[in-house]
């Protein structure tokens, strides 16, 4: 072992802990996987697993530290000590003033430095906020804004002001930005900015990253797949294997296997809302018939409900049903059937663990899940698939594209020291 904290010989053990590190598989957020396998790559990774230790169980002392992630109290002190030179790492004083013995000084990821930047592009809102390398939400702003057939540029420049916003709220506060996710509802290409095709906005092949000034790193995803990692990083536990479905005006999912997205060749896996229920049903602006989402989408609903779109949809769609009305229970019953029978073929395809229903549906989960899961009940060929409300909500994929940012420093914090 040196002193600068690298490893002589054995293997790393990372990703064990919650919060491990590299799990999600985020293009461009890891920029730890592929270092070479030299003293100076192992000193980085080294400095990864102490940040991810302290920020997943701190405030922790330094002993602490080198028993959770296996190395020798000397090299994990000499790895603090340049993490607290960056401003990464912070002092909080004795651990345990009443311990016998000298006690140990805990150690906290810093309020103040690096922070994640997430954007959202709805459908219907544009949204940023900023999360401080501790997992708070420091600044926030959302606005309410029919973004269907509006120009990409009018779009990014809209959402650019609320970046901004939300930017200069944090830097008051002695943040500053180390990189800025944004989740769209479409298609994204693979290791690109490149939203291939979002059918409910009517974009097509749009570059956002040309969009965008050359301010900070760009990552671009699937709502749907922040979602889901938003699901895997702060939600109550879930399993490492699950399908997370992101139910809004367009209907996402997003496979995890073993802490992983899988994506797919292209990019382009988890596109839940555009398979066919009734092949014969109405257009679909995918340009199929019959899709997922011309049932269980939120204006579908609205219409088999007979209710006209308002300001919140999900909110007058929960007060009528808790009001008893029998119009909406109906059309929220036929919408968890066509839900559970598209995730039929998913469940039956795939084996994951649990299916975890997120978006802004997730409000409406009393009346939508009896209907689901007796659908999955009846034609799954398995045993049994878990059904789960994500408590995140609407908020998933806005706060996992922020946390991704978060999770890029933690798994490199030389490349923002």
């Amino acid at each position: 072992m040196g002193r600068d904290g690298t490893e002589r010989g054995g293997t790393e053990r990372g990703g064990t802990e919650r919060g491990g590190t590299e799990r999600g598989g985020l293009p461009g957020a890891s920029r730890r996987e592929g270092l070479p396998d030299t003293q100076q790559g192992m000193r980085r990774r080294n400095l990864s697993r102490v940040m991810h230790a302290v920020a997943a169980n701190g405030p922790l002392s330094r002993a602490a530290v080198a028993a959770r992630i296996g190395l020798t109290r000397a090299a994990v002190s000499t790895l603090v000590d340049e993490l607290i030179r960056a401003g990464l790492v912070e002092e909080l004083g004795p651990e345990r003033p009443c311990r016998v013995g000298r006690p140990g000084s805990a150690l906290a990821v810093s309020a103040q430095g690096p922070a994640g930047i997430g954007a959202e592009v709805g459908v219907d809102h544009l949204a940023a906020c900023v999360v401080d390398l501790r997992g708070a939400v420091r600044a926030r702003a959302t606005r309410r804004v029919d973004n269907r057939g509006r120009a990409p540029g009018p779009v990014v420049t809209d959402l650019m002001s609320l970046i901004r916003q939300v930017s200069a709220g944090a830097e008051q506060e002695g943040l500053r930005p180390a990189g800025l996710a944004i989740a769209v509802p479409g298609l994204v290409a693979r290791d690109s900015h490149t939203v291939v095709r979002a059918p409910n906005l009517d974009w097509h092949d749009t570059d956002v990253g040309a969009l965008l000034p050359a301010e900070l790193p760009l990552v671009v995803d699937n709502e749907a797949n922040f979602g889901a990692l938003a699901e895997l990083w702060l939600g109550a536990a879930p399993p490492a294997d699950f399908l997370h479905v992101s139910a809004e005006v367009g209907i996402g999912a997003a496979l995890v296997v073993e802490g992983r997205l899988l994506r797919g060749a292209r990019g382009f896996a988890g596109e839940l809302g555009h398979v066919p229920v009734w092949p014969d049903g109405p257009k679909c602006p995918c340009g199929g018939r019959g899709c997922l989402e011309q049932y269980a989408g939120e204006e579908a609903v609205l219409r088999a409900a007979g209710l006209a779109p308002g300001a919140d949809r999900v909110e007058l769609l929960a007060t009528c049903a808790a009001a008893g009305d029998e119009n909406v229970r109906g059309a929220l019953r036929e919408a968890g059937a066509a839900l559970g029978i598209a995730l039929t073929g998913a469940v039956n395809l795939l084996d994951p663990r649990a299916v975890v229903l997120g978006g802004a549906l997730s409000r409406l989960a009393p009346w939508l899940l009896p209907s689901l899961r007796d659908e999955l009940g009846r034609r799954i060929a398995g045993p049994g698939c878990a059904v789960a409300v994500s408590r995140l909500g609407p908020d998933g994929p806005l706060l996992g594209a922020a946390h991704a940012v978060v999770r890029s420093v933690l798994d490199d914090p030389v490349g923002v020291a």
